[in-house]
């Protein structure tokens, strides 16, 4: 009898090895390839960083990320598509197939990086959680903001960073919370709350976007907390998140090393040896990643560099002219620092 018991435990460990395995060996790259196309988790609307332009084209700090690995996969930043997701959707998505990567501004926190079977490739935004309100109410700063009434989105960090920054602080204050991010701001706009907090790259794209009268709001300077916004993937997958990881890598560095989609052409006859790596001269960078070499070429001359994606759509070339700030290169004061292609 405990031979048979050793034998049959023997033969689960064995199917159990052959369907991991089996598992393992459809990867993301096959299944995107097979496809045609890079799907990409979006928000539902959020200018700046994923949204429909006004011919239905989607456009945007994130999508733009999502564009260049759909350029550094198929050496074409078109093929691609947005699935525009809430943010109680978002990991589900991810998790069940429906998406490749998430590409919504979403803060990387432990939990969701080890405990939903998903992990970051890198931060694309430092932001911070902020407040909006009217500027007739006399507000120069959150720590006068005792009383107020405060509208949040259900299913984010925001809820519980308010609620330990408020606790911390002696701050008294009534949520007002909604599951949808139309149903906050129509209530922010129709007065049902006082203030608006969520994070503060959000609020500036909402101040622009989405009220009539932007110059009779303003953002708050206070940030009470660290929201690094990143892209995310599935556990498991090396490969996909390396590819992820290197694409937004190689705007960094293109960045860094001066190269923009308007000069890509000319700078591949450099001979600084960190620009051919990175521009596919000096072959064995895309190797790496299952890619052609043309990879990094390929975001850069479609897309562009990091300062250009920003600057485009969220920073001084449009409505939101949101300060680089953190957000800058880390020669530049920034925390953004493309690690050595090589």
């Amino acid at each position: 009898m405990k031979k048979l018991n050793l034998l049959a435990t023997t033969v689960i460990a064995i199917l159990s090895s052959s369907a991991f395995s089996a598992n393992a060996q459809t990867s993301t790259l096959d299944t995107v390839k097979q496809r045609g196309h890079v799907i990409c988790g979006t928000t539902t609307g959020f200018a700046g960083f994923s949204a429909p332009d006004d011919k239905g084209e989607w456009k945007g700090l994130d999508v733009d990320l999502c564009k260049s690995v759909a350029a550094a996969v198929f050496g074409d930043a078109t093929k691609f598509k947005t699935v525009p997701l809430n943010s109680q959707q978002r990991f589900t998505a991810l998790q069940s197939g429906e998406i490749d990567v998430l590409t919504r501004n979403t803060t990387i926190t432990q939990q969701r990086d080890t405990a939903l079977g998903l992990q970051s490739p890198g931060v694309n935004f430092y932001d911070g959680q902020g407040f909006l309100v009217k500027k007739s109410l006399g507000v120069k700063s959150a720590k006068e903001l005792d009383g107020a009434t405060i509208c949040l989105q259900t299913g984010t960090s925001n809820e519980n960073t308010l609620a330990d920054w408020a606790r911390a602080n002696n701050i008294k204050y009534t949520p007002v919370v909604f599951d949808q991010f139309n149903e906050v701001v129509n209530a922010f706009a129709s007065g049902r709350c006082d203030v608006y907090s969520t994070d503060a790259s959000g609020l500036a794209s909402i101040r622009i976007s989405r009220l009539s009268n932007p110059d009779d709001y303003v953002v708050l300077p206070d940030l009470i907390s660290k929201e690094p916004l990143a892209p995310f993937v599935r556990q498991g997958d090396s490969q996909w998140f390396n590819i992820v990881k290197w694409t937004l890598q190689a705007q960094f560095n293109a960045e860094e090393l001066g190269l923009t989609s308007a000069n890509v052409d000319e700078k591949l006859k450099s001979e600084n040896p960190n620009i051919q790596r990175l521009l596919g001269v000096t072959e064995g960078t895309g190797k790496n990643l299952g890619l052609d070499d043309k990879w990094a070429y390929n975001i850069i001359k479609q897309v562009g560099n990091y300062g250009e994606s920003f600057d485009r759509n969220v920073g001084k070339d449009s409505p939101l002219n949101i300060p680089r700030g953190l957000n800058n290169l880390w020669t530049h004061g920034g925390l953004h620092y493309g690690l050595p292609i090589r």
